[in-house]
């Protein structure tokens, strides 16, 4: 059994889920996102009195009044294999204020395994599965050139993250083509070669 709860945020309505234990944040989704609840495969049960909803919600007004407060203060059990915690555990690396490119942690991700390389385009598929957004921070991944590739979540909530945390955004720019231009919440993006 899953429970969830909801948060009224400055970006749109945000959906927190945990298991059956209270004791993990296993999703945190906004409104239109695509892949929202995707990583839990039964249906959620509505519980607002979970005290790791009210730990991840003070975590999360702390974030939107322009604090940095850290990953390792929230219980985290993302769901997915071992390839997906692995790049997810390369996004949590990710300092306020910066952002990395899919080739950077495609490199990353191939040193932990052994090899001499790894897909960008495998690597855009784990961070667009991130299930628990923000948190896990895959707004702070962009194209090799600096292209604001799409976001999970839309790119405008992607750009208000960025702007948010203090990147230095003049070396970003909007795709001309391409997914992330796209400006429902919905839309996925489909990373650049890097």
């Amino acid at each position: 059994m899953f429970y969830s709860t909801v948060l009224h945020s400055p970006i749109g309505t945000i959906t927190l889920a945990c298991g059956s234990d209270g004791k993990n944040l296993v999703g945190l989704w906004m409104e239109g996102q695509k892949y929202h609840g995707g990583a839990i495969a039964k249906a959620m049960t509505t519980n607002n009195n979970m005290p790791i909803f009210d730990a991840a919600k003070k975590w999360l007004d702390r974030y939107f009044a322009g604090e940095k407060p850290v990953v390792s203060e929230l219980p985290l059990a993302p769901i997915g294999g071992n390839f997906r915690q692995g790049v997810w555990s390369i996004l949590c690396e990710i300092p306020y204020g910066k952002v990395i490119t899919y080739g950077d942690i495609a490199k990353k991700m191939a040193r932990k395994m052994n090899r001499e390389s790894m897909s960008s385009q495998a690597i855009g598929g784990a961070v667009g599965h991130n299930p628990i957004s923000i948190i896990i921070p895959c707004h702070r991944v962009v194209g090799a050139n600096g292209s604001l590739t799409g976001y999970a979540g839309g790119v405008q909530r992607k750009i208000k993250l960025l702007e948010l945390e203090g990147v230095d955004m003049s070396r970003l720019f909007m795709p001309k083509k391409g997914t992330a231009l796209e400006t429902s919440y919905g839309d996925q993006h489909e990373p650049e070669k890097s």
